[in-house]
């Protein structure tokens, strides 16, 4: 018998699955436990009981062995990704303190005392004090620490998500330098915890002692321990191995391992990636992350409401396409594709810019969105049209930064996350870009990735280059139409990239009048 399979664990937004692949990449058996992404006692907070992402991985995992043809013996070794930025406070037996604090919450702290000293001084002949004042008010270990000193007194370590569940498998609180993504003292150039002269240990109110020990993507982190193998069958002292954050990891399981390849990601959050060897910062202070391959970096540019814009439009607009998904028992997204098609492109000059949610730099944080363009001729296929479009439209100017500060032109595209299940947005979004766009293989693309750090780091492969090629295939490609290329060409150019700088006057008034 082969032992050739490699275990996943994969803890998203929405749900946790544990999924079984082969050195070939293809997926052996999948086991989905759904799961609330967040409760909110009050407005703009999210939250969720670490206790409960836990017992969804037991259960994940249980699952797999009830499965025909699921072999435990086959197993070589095990891989946990992530979510990112969601955080744990520990106390001294590791056990939480508090509700985990989820990537979506929104809450800030205001009035911190700035950044003083020479760094102070540093950022305000930059121009950049109000940025990191920014980071400051978002970091959730100052709120906790600001709001209940009482939990922060107690807090022995903090955690991401991802440290959290590598404890509860093997027993140790240490992570991989692939998780960290968030409001930490993290040195994304040298990719370890920050030097004791670094800004950041001013800015967020943590001390080293507090912060878990990092391993590199494709290193051992342990082995799975007896408890943790009652809990999810996962066999004792199996190797967990190092693997990365959800995006880091669904960039290579996208076969995005040279920097002329793009990997969009249309989930929650729309994003842009490509991998680099070099450190470079896409926009001035906001730090490329750390790539699924130790040592290099993944440029990111991120639209942060990105394709929740579609689910918004299913509740508030698609009422006719959820009765029908009922009756046909398929996802409603399905049938948004026959609205794409009811219209043509450029909406018939409605344009959308997708900023529902502010950003640090770009947009920046007094942003709003926008529709222009509105006629009496214009239905809701017109408007789900425009989102599409207008997502297309703000990840096609992310890609011109990154080709700008990293001179690399981006040849081609992947497209992974829920939107690249659909024709038509695929479609559009090749027609846009004007460079032909390819899906995944397989939808568990992250979880894909972080089977290729496990099978390079117990040499199954022997390099990430020949674990790509074995493991990432591509879908359905999608290539250019050349006269909607143009058209969308004009339209970006002329009116798109135009848009936030008029508007950018309008919307500090209305935060100025609304506060």
């Amino acid at each position: 018998m082969a032992s050739d399979h490699i275990l996943v664990i994969d803890n998203g937004t929405q749900s946790v699955r544990a999924l079984i692949f082969d050195l070939r990449g293809q997926l052996i058996a999948k086991s989905r436990v759904p799961i609330q992404p967040y409760y909110s006692v009050k407005p703009g907070w999210a939250e969720q009981d670490p206790d409960l992402f836990w017992k969804s991985v037991c259960r994940a995992c249980q699952g797999l062995w009830q499965m025909d043809g699921v072999i435990k013996d086959a197993i070589m070794g095990v891989g946990l990704t992530t979510q990112r930025s969601t955080v744990i406070n520990l106390d001294k037996n590791q056990e939480p303190l508090r509700p985990a604090i989820v990537w979506l919450d929104q809450r800030r702290t205001e009035g911190l005392k700035p950044v003083g000293g020479l760094w102070g001084l540093l950022f305000k002949i930059s121009g950049m004090s109000e940025t990191v004042r920014y980071l400051q008010a978002e970091a959730e270990a100052n709120w906790i620490k600001t709001h209940q000193p009482e939990i922060w007194e107690k807090t022995d370590k903090y955690v991401f998500l991802s440290g959290f569940l590598t404890y509860k498998l093997i027993g140790k609180v240490i992570d991989s330098i692939g998780c960290q993504v968030g409001y930490m003292p993290f040195d994304y150039k040298n990719q370890d915890w920050a030097k004791p002269s670094d800004w950041k240990w001013d800015a967020v109110m943590v001390t080293p002692e507090m912060l878990p020990d990092l391993v590199p993507p494709t290193g051992l982190l342990g082995t799975i321990t007896k408890e943790a193998a009652e809990l999810t069958g996962i066999p004792e002292g199996l190797p967990l191995i190092a693997t990365a954050a959800d995006k880091a990891t669904e960039v290579i399981g996208a076969g995005c391992l040279e920097p002329n390849i793009g990997c969009l990601s249309y989930g929650t959050t729309a994003t842009i990636n490509t991998t680099h060897q070099k450190y470079i910062e896409v926009i001035p202070l906001i730090p490329p992350y750390p790539s699924a391959v130790p040592g290099a970096y993944s440029l990111e540019v991120q639209i942060y409401r990105g394709f929740w814009m579609v689910s918004w439009f299913k509740e508030e607009f698609g009422h006719v396409e959820r009765r029908e998904a009922e009756r046909l028992n398929v996802e409603a997204e399905v049938l948004f594709d026959k609205l794409l098609h009811e219209v043509p492109p450029g909406s018939e000059g409605l344009v959308l810019q997708p900023y529902w949610s502010p950003g640090l730099k770009i947009p920046g944080p007094e942003a709003k969105g926008a529709v222009i363009g509105f006629g009496d001729g214009h239905q809701r296929a017109h408007f789900y049209r425009a989102i599409i479009e207008g997502l297309g439209f703000a990840l096609r100017e992310a890609a011109d930064r990154t080709e700008k500060r990293s001179r690399v032109p981006i040849t081609s595209l992947r497209v992974a996350g829920g939107g690249s299940q659909s024709p038509g947005v695929m479609q559009i979004t090749a027609d846009i870009f004007g460079l032909p766009v390819s899906r995944p293989h397989t939808y568990e693309a992250s979880g894909l990735g972080a089977a290729i750090d496990v099978a390079v780091g117990l040499g199954l492969h022997p390099d990430f280059e020949t674990a790509v090629k074995e493991m990432t295939h591509l879908g359905d490609t999608f290539e250019p139409h050349p006269e909607r290329h143009a058209l969308y060409s004009e339209l970006f150019e002329r009116v798109y990239k135009r848009m936030y700088q008029k508007l950018k006057p309008l919307y500090k008034e209305i935060r100025d009048i609304i506060n």
